[in-house]
């Protein structure tokens, strides 16, 4: 059976973040608390797509920097949408709240210092990414449509493009749907053994109405290990969205009505 040391709480004013015991670099992984935005998206939403307040998403995130002990900077982070690709990115690739999008992608990959790394999740499975040997982070938004195309796979070419060896890199799988609560089709099930092959027992069930419950976080857990990740180099989070919809945002839970909550990483 797999262990894993559990994430830590990391508490900055009002304001909680998860942290995986596994990587040394400053990253996190945010909760619904800590920011100042209102109503159905109180109080720490990431998002810039969800109707908030500009004021209050500049707010959230001038918080989370603080928090991090990062110096206020453009960040790097993209527009998402459930796909695979994955982008090696630098300081030219910085972006200002609320400005145009540059281009789309679920993932980035970068080994610039001081270059923070951001990936969005509401139940999908945000997946932090470090070598320290090499100096290459990543930060991969995996829904299951982009972790059955392999997104994981295709960042870990990027960071082996830029010097790394998979057994250097370590993983942090955050807080997203779990099992107990993430009810599909047939097709996600389908699409799993397509990515795993002969590795798909226990990812998925089926259930009396003819239903399948996956398990997202252990079917990109057994492929980073089928890229050359050790398995001693993974960490996971326990914690379900879904079931834990009052720590954090949850697209299924609340039926859209949410905010965003972010990983982020930074060589430093």
């Amino acid at each position: 059976m797999f262990f894993t040391k559990p994430f830590a709480e990391m508490s900055f004013n009002d304001m909680m973040l998860m942290r995986a015991p596994n990587i040394n670099f400053t990253h996190a992984f945010t909760t619904r608390f800590g920011g100042v935005s209102s109503g159905a998206l109180y109080s720490l939403n990431l998002g810039e797509n969800r109707g908030d307040e500009p004021e209050n998403v500049r707010e959230n995130y001038r918080r989370l920097l603080e928090a991090l002990d990062i110096p206020e900077q453009e960040l790097c982070f993209t527009k998402q949408v459930h796909g695979t690709n994955v982008r090696i990115v630098s300081d030219a690739d910085r972006r200002q709240l609320f400005s145009p999008f540059l281009y789309e992608a679920d993932g980035l990959v970068t080994d610039v210092r001081g270059l923070p790394l951001i990936c969005f999740s509401a139940d999908c499975v945000p997946v932090l990414l470090a070598d320290e040997r090499a100096g290459v982070v990543g930060a991969v938004h995996c829904g299951w449509r982009s972790t059955t195309a392999d997104i994981i796979g295709k960042a870990i070419d990027k960071m082996v493009s830029l010097g790394s060896e998979p057994s250097s890199i370590n993983a942090a799988i955050g807080p997203a749907i779990d099992i107990c609560c993430f009810e599909t089709g047939p097709e996600v099930a389908q699409a799993v053994t397509n990515l795993l092959g002969d590795e798909c027992e226990g990812v998925f069930f089926e259930t009396a109405e003819g239903k399948f419950m996956v398990d997202l976080k252990e079917a990109l857990r057994r492929r980073l290990i089928q890229r050359g990740l050790r398995e001693g180099n993974i960490s996971v989070s326990d914690e379900c969205t879904s079931c834990n919809s009052d720590r954090y945002w949850s697209h299924r839970k609340t039926r859209g009505e949410r905010g965003s909550q972010a990983a982020i990483i930074v060589i430093g």
